[in-house]
């Protein structure tokens, strides 16, 4: 092992870069990068190796669509689902958060029948479906808001937005939620909730045909802190001593297990809760960011979930963490 570590240092980076050249792009093999270089072709193999560990050389997957589809039965048959929709890889969270968009577009646009009802939560990944420009078929279907609206910092993402624009989509019609999604007192709450015209729509959102809600992690930074829901201590205790990993719908929060957990934060949004929403017969969940594969897999865990649509990292992902924690 000494031996090895000697030969490295005597390597700088220029020359290390050159090797990594000749072999990864120039297509050489480790035998003629030996002749060439002076060195044993076992040193040449550390060197490949080295220049990986200190990112000169940086390898991506490229998964064919093929790749996307086995994912996609694996997570049917280990969480019992209707569906998964699997997105190639894409180079960042806009673009990936589009292409997940696009699937579940295209699915709802082969489920969807007239007169559905569409139960509908907040967040980019919802609003990126609204949002997403493709050829639909129209649907006199209705869109209701399963979750109170926010202020108009968040509005592009409030689930009353998305509700009308996905009624202009499919050419139905939207149904507001009249409350805040979030109030700072569990009594505030409870009149919203006894409320006629509330309980009305939320007793529609309750029988609807189709949810369609993001999942959120326990993220300091996370919307509902920039919204001033939580602050980043709540969101830290609720992670530590509670463990939660994410948020369904932005209501109910939930372990790794996906076992629901009591916390403070529950008792300040108005909105369908994970019991309510496991009684609709088809709930979508959608989260195309990767820091959501663990909350993925606690929402997965806990049943609710009928079809998931996510990126092939995250699918890869939430198979390997639910093998190593089983």
């Amino acid at each position: 092992m000494t031996t090895a570590n000697n030969d490295n240092t005597h390597v700088d980076s220029d020359q290390l870069t050159e090797i990594a050249i000749a072999y990864y792009q120039d297509g050489a093999t480790q035998e003629e990068i030996s002749k060439t270089f002076g060195m044993s072709r076992a040193k040449v193999g550390r060197l490949l190796r080295r220049a990986r560990d200190e990112g000169v050389v940086e390898i991506t997957v490229k998964y064919h669509p093929v790749f996307s589809e086995k994912l996609e039965q694996q997570l049917i048959e280990r969480f019992n689902l209707k569906r998964a929709l699997i997105a190639l890889d894409q180079p960042d969270d806009e673009s990936q958060r589009q292409q997940v968009a696009s699937l579940l577009s295209s699915y709802l646009s082969s489920i969807l029948t007239d007169d559905m009802v569409v139960t509908v939560g907040q967040g980019r990944n919802i609003a990126s479906i609204a949002n997403h420009v493709g050829v639909v078929p129209h649907r006199r279907c209705r869109f209701v808001c399963g979750i109170g609206g926010t202020h108009r910092s968040g509005n592009a993402i409030n689930a009353d937005h998305i509700c009308r624009q996905l009624a202009k989509k499919y050419d139905g019609i939207s149904e507001t939620l009249y409350a805040p999604a979030y109030v700072e007192d569990i009594n505030v709450k409870e009149s919203f909730m006894k409320n006629g015209t509330v309980k009305e729509t939320l007793d529609r959102a309750r029988r609807a045909d189709i949810a369609l809600v993001g999942v959120g992690d326990m993220n300091e930074n996370s919307h509902m802190v920039k919204l001033g829901w939580f602050t980043p201590q709540e969101i830290v205790e609720a992670r530590i001593r509670k463990g939660v990993v994410g948020d369904i719908a932005g209501y109910d929060f939930f372990d790794s297990q996906g076992n629901r957990a009591d916390t403070m934060m529950s008792d300040r949004v108005i909105g369908l809760s994970m019991e309510e929403l496991r009684h609709i017969p088809t709930v979508v969940v959608t989260a195309a960011e990767n820091s959501k594969a663990l909350a993925l897999l606690g929402a997965l865990r806990s049943g609710v979930v009928d079809v998931l649509a996510t990126s092939v990292s995250n699918a890869l992902t939430i198979l390997n963490l639910d093998q190593q924690m089983k």
